[in-house]
């Protein structure tokens, strides 16, 4: 049986995670025991919402466990099946990633095709990141055509395909924010939102009323913060932002002061709604269907930061918190 590099959390990060809350093993993989399948993982993911697991305070997902492999993403070929209907060499999505080989339930698994799209896209913009970002806007943000759409954290990998949705379904307006110049442009000259902006120029909600004069009716937030209380700013009546993560407080360690303006919430009947994912996984097949297809056409438009290496797993996710990453962040291994 193969040997196998795994990362494991030792300690539990204060503030900004360190190189020294976590390390590198090497450990013996079994065979595979009843219902269980042997994958050799070809890509894994790293995601913002594995610095909130990291904590030992309850949250949407179980914190990782100290001393034992982390979980994230990952997509690899079967190296050996006990279980029906997977066999050697069959691909399949996962989630036991931070790792070479891993011993997953047949049951957690999904099989994927490689010849429809690249192996990494089921971890982006065919997998959960895709699915959040279509869930987020069409059903929680409960978005419809004509709605001005302002998107934050919009050159990564969720941000960049909600304008991308908005855009084909007929939104009137699509604004995103990122953190470079260099990413704005990309928002604006291959994703197609019609304004974007810099949100380390100036104040947000200065930049958002100079791009969206005529104010929002969607706010898809990423970011929080600063972000959150200029859409409130902005939004019309009977507005909707939908929370999908708050990446500008995840390394806080004092609570941030929420938006000033809450009063707007009242005078303009806002509707404000944190989802996850996890909570609409009956759309995935329509979700599919649907992105799969424009995919096909070379309608959306898709980036992936890659990082070789199992050993690089650590500098991946650093620098997805620091916003290094344009557009999905992926480690090959």
């Amino acid at each position: 049986m193969p040997k196998s590099r795994e990362w494991h959390l030792v300690s539990r990060p204060h503030g900004w995670p360190k190189p020294e809350d976590f390390a590198l093993r090497e450990t013996e993989v079994g065979e595979p025991g009843p219902g269980q399948l042997l994958v050799r993982n070809e890509y894994v993911s790293v995601d913002p919402y594995m610095r909130g697991r990291m904590n030992a305070g309850k949250s949407y997902a179980a914190p990782f466990e100290l001393d034992r492999p982390m979980q994230g993403g990952a997509v690899g070929e079967i190296v050996a099946s006990n279980a029906e209907g997977f066999a050697p060499g069959d691909h399949v999505l996962h989630f036991d990633g931070w790792r070479e080989y891993a011993l997953v339930n047949a049951k957690s698994a999904v099989k994927v095709d490689p010849s429809v799209a690249p192996l990494s896209t089921y971890l982006g913009v065919l997998g959960m990141t895709g699915l959040t970002a279509y869930a987020g806007l069409l059903r929680v943000a409960a978005f419809k055509e004509g709605d001005a759409v302002f998107v934050s954290g919009a050159a990564g990998a969720v941000g960049s395909q909600v304008g991308q949705i908005a855009k084909l379904e007929g939104a009137s307006r699509v604004i995103g924010s990122a953190g470079s110049d260099e990413k704005v442009k990309l928002l604006v000259e291959e994703y197609g939102f019609d304004a974007a902006f810099n949100y380390k120029n100036g104040p947000v909600a200065e930049q958002l009323a100079a791009a969206a004069p005529d104010g929002i009716d969607v706010y898809f937030d990423n970011v929080g913060g600063e972000h959150l209380e200029a859409a409130i700013g902005a939004l019309n009546m009977r507005g909707r932002i939908a929370i999908c993560g708050l990446i500008a407080q995840y390394n806080d360690t004092e609570p941030s002061c929420g938006p000033r303006n809450m009063a707007k919430v009242l005078q303009n009947r806002l509707r404000i709604e944190g989802f996850l994912v996890g909570d609409h996984y009956d759309l995935q097949p329509q979700f599919v269907q649907e992105v799969g297809g424009w995919l096909a056409e070379g309608k959306l438009h898709y980036r992936e930061t890659v990082v070789e290496g199992i050993e690089n797993n650590l500098e991946a996710f650093f620098g997805l918190l620091r916003g290094e990453n344009t557009g999905k962040m992926i480690v090959k291994l």
